[in-house]
């Protein structure tokens, strides 16, 4: 079976992952874009985990021009509801969960497998994840918005599945308010989810990665 293209990193070089995490980068960047944020977690050495960085698929997307760049799906409309091209974003979470599986076959515990995304790699996470057929250990979604809300559907083994939400207050590409309102759509769905919200733009900050450290310890460990 083919997957992603990945950039792979182990904190712990020779010992056997006891965790991992697959973490999606946002429109028109690659793997490499959150790669560096590995040693800035400074996760304990008592804990070795897989870091895995898929590369999206270079496809035209619309709002851009049609300019072909990396992407998880084609974006329509960036008006507030995010029209989207879903069966596309849908083919892009299935192949997330690809690796999630390949995990899985690498000896790691679907419950000791965190998923995270930013902006459009956020939009396939809460795909991915929640319809994923394994409980896994949670979601961190970032700067990002549930595009997929009405036509999802939630495997019995993720409906107990810890979500983090994190939102920069001054975002300019992806506003606050949609944020916010994943929030509430996971919240009135019964989900455990939590918010925590950043004074910053379209980006990550210092304070945003002590607490993404916290949250994966606190899963992984």
């Amino acid at each position: 079976m083919s997957y992603l293209p990945s950039v792979e990193i182990e904190t712990q070089p020779g010992m056997a992952a006891q965790a991992s995490v697959i973490w999606l980068h946002g429109l028109g960047a690659n793997g490499y874009d959150f790669s560096p944020l590995v040693p800035e977690l400074h996760l304990p050495s008592s804990l070795a985990v897989r870091f895995i960085f898929p590369h999206a698929p270079e496809i035209p997307v619309t709002v851009n021009g049609g300019y072909v760049m990396p992407a998880w799906y084609d974006i329509l409309e960036m008006d507030f509801e995010r029209k989207v091209d879903e069966p596309q974003l849908r083919a892009s979470a299935k192949a997330i969960q690809a690796l999630i599986e390949r995990e899985i076959e690498r000896g790691v515990a679907p419950n000791k497998i965190a998923l995270v995304g930013f902006s459009q790699g956020g939009a396939v996470v809460y795909e991915a994840g929640l319809s994923c057929a394994h409980g896994l250990a949670g979601i961190l979604v970032m700067s990002s918005y549930f595009a997929t809300v009405n036509t999802l559907k939630i495997h019995s083994q993720n409906q107990q599945l810890p979500i983090l939400i994190q939102h920069g207050s001054e975002d300019e590409v992806v506003n606050e308010a949609l944020g916010q309102r994943a929030f509430r759509q996971l919240s009135d769905m019964g989900l455990s989810v939590k918010y925590q919200s950043f004074s910053m733009g379209h980006s990550v900050c210092p304070e945003q990665v002590a607490r993404i450290s916290i949250w994966l310890q606190s899963l992984l460990k």
